[in-house]
């Protein structure tokens, strides 16, 4: 089953200038990080920053070539945030991280052997960097409201549907937005986006454990899950897999249901 205690809080930079100390000691200790911002404190450096076209490397015809200047600016800024984050974690200068894009569209980092997790949710963007397996991370409004009727059965398996129905209506509506969070982390982590079915499998005491649709236990211990409210404002939810090897379970199988997409690690 899943441990959450084996993610790092996130951290709140406030910049290019961080801090990134505990982006350090994250890695260090866990494998793994994420970090959490806003557009405005980021503005001045997307604004004045003299080395922008290096640093964008790739991403700079994009960027040149984005008309609407709100929709620019936020370009600029979550690409910023990736590359200070990874640098961060790399020990390396942030113009020194190249970051490319699988054909889904999913943030890569060339030859660092640090996979990257990106989510931006109204002035709120979100990083995840592991160097231990994949990792993903979602941003959604706390306060967002959820037609339970129309996205629950699109969202919950029928065991977690089960769990939410007897809840009062605003406490359902809460935990059906902290599990799409967490499956959307989760589908960015395998890079599947859209194409992975969320009511194919659950998550298991209250988000930490991955169950497959018949609630069998599928690869005790292979991902960690977290959520976490930032800014006052927002849930962050985390899906963090663990590469090493895992020691059996004492007491269920690891036999996955169908329609469960499982993973033993990054692809190469």
């Amino acid at each position: 089953m899943g441990d959450a205690t084996r993610s790092s809080p996130p951290v709140h930079v406030r910049g290019p200038g961080g801090p990134w100390q505990p982006v350090r000691s994250a890695l260090a200790a866990r494998g793994s990080a994420v970090v959490h911002t806003t557009w405005g404190e980021w503005f001045p450096a997307a604004l004045t920053e003299p080395a922008l076209r290096p640093l964008l490397g790739g991403d700079w015809d994009r960027y040149r070539h984005t008309a609407d200047p709100a929709t620019r600016h936020r370009f600029v800024t979550s690409r910023l945030v990736t590359k200070y984050a990874a640098a961060a974690a790399l020990d390396l200068l942030p113009v020194e991280v190249d970051l490319a894009y699988q054909p889904g569209g999913r943030p890569y980092l060339r030859g660092a052997g640090l996979d990257v997790s990106l989510s931006h949710s109204d002035e709120v963007i979100a990083v995840g960097v592991s160097r231990v397996g994949r990792i993903g991370v979602d941003t959604e409004p706390a306060g967002r409201r959820l037609d339970f009727g129309l996205l629950s059965e699109h969202i919950c398996a029928p065991g977690e549907l089960r769990a939410l129905l007897p809840l009062p209506p605003r406490a359902r509506e809460r935990e059906l937005l902290r599990l799409w969070t967490l499956k959307e982390a989760y589908s960015k982590a395998l890079g599947l986006g859209l194409r992975l079915g969320f009511g194919d499998f659950s998550l298991s005491d209250g988000g930490t454990g991955l169950l497959a649709p018949d609630d069998t236990v599928a690869r005790p211990g292979a991902w960690a899950f977290a959520t976490h409210q930032v800014l006052g404002s927002h849930l962050l939810s985390v899906a963090r897999h663990e590469a090493r090897p895992q020691p059996p379970h004492p007491s269920r199988a690891a036999t996955p249901g169908r329609g469960l997409v499982t993973a033993a690690g990054p692809p190469g």
